[in-house]
């Protein structure tokens, strides 16, 4: 099993932070069989120089060969479409855990624009890996959604439609998962800005990717209650 973290600021992480691509990591270790993370990008985000150099994880002893991801502030489903095949054909992924649209939403398309990038971005990894799975994480709320009527509406309707989009290009032989929002998802207490995830909100995003990737395929192990203490 060959791992691509995708996503957007909320996946890549600003200095200091541990990401949630770190409490997957250390899920993985603890549950799950031989695998590799993959990916072309290393760093997080350095917000003093607005640029993804930095490297100073929460962790230091995060292992480099643990710290690949596509995740990039300011990047969604336009942006990763394009990009998706050449990632997957590079570092032979084999599996895809996403988390995009709020940028899309925020910036840059609406609901039925941002769909149509997800199923351009699920044809350009099956044309790399054509027995690719993927688990896609719907548009989670933020401080904005709380304060903003019409984005709220948007991220409602951008999830149905992702919902539908999964049911449609899910095959037995490159299956697609649609995470569930973490049941205990509160942009006050899991984030630290009303957007990106605090440590709760880090294990929060990890447990809802390992949750789908047990209950459908067989993937390691449900995420414990223990992670989500430290």
């Amino acid at each position: 099993m060959r791992i691509m973290f995708v996503g957007d600021s909320m996946t890549i992480g600003t200095a200091g932070d541990f990401t949630w691509r770190y409490r997957m990591w250390q899920h993985l270790n603890a549950t799950t069989g031989p695998y590799r993370i993959v990916g072309p990008r290393r760093a997080l985000h350095d917000t003093l120089q607005d640029t993804p150099t930095s490297y100073a994880y929460g962790d230091p002893d995060f292992p480099e060969e643990a710290r690949g991801h596509l995740a990039g502030w300011g990047e969604g489903w336009l942006h990763m479409a394009p990009l998706i095949g050449d990632a997957v054909r590079r570092y032979e992924a084999d599996t895809l855990l996403v988390s995009l649209g709020l940028i899309d939403l925020g910036f840059y398309t609406n609901a039925e624009q941002t769909a149509d990038n997800v199923r351009r971005f699920v044809a350009e990894a099956r044309e790399a890996a054509p027995r690719m799975r993927a688990v896609l994480m719907p548009v989670i709320r933020n401080v904005r959604a709380a304060t903003d009527a019409a984005f709220a509406a948007q991220r409602e309707r951008f999830n149905e439609l992702l919902g539908k989009a999964v049911a449609d290009l899910s095959t037995p032989g490159s299956p697609l998962l649609l995470a569930s929002e973490p049941g205990e998802w509160e942009f006050e207490t899991a984030t630290y800005d009303g957007t990106h995830p605090s440590a709760l909100g880090e294990h929060l995003l990890a447990g809802a990717f390992a949750d789908a990737m047990h209950q459908a395929w067989g993937v390691g192990a449900p995420y414990g209650s223990a992670y989500r203490a430290g």
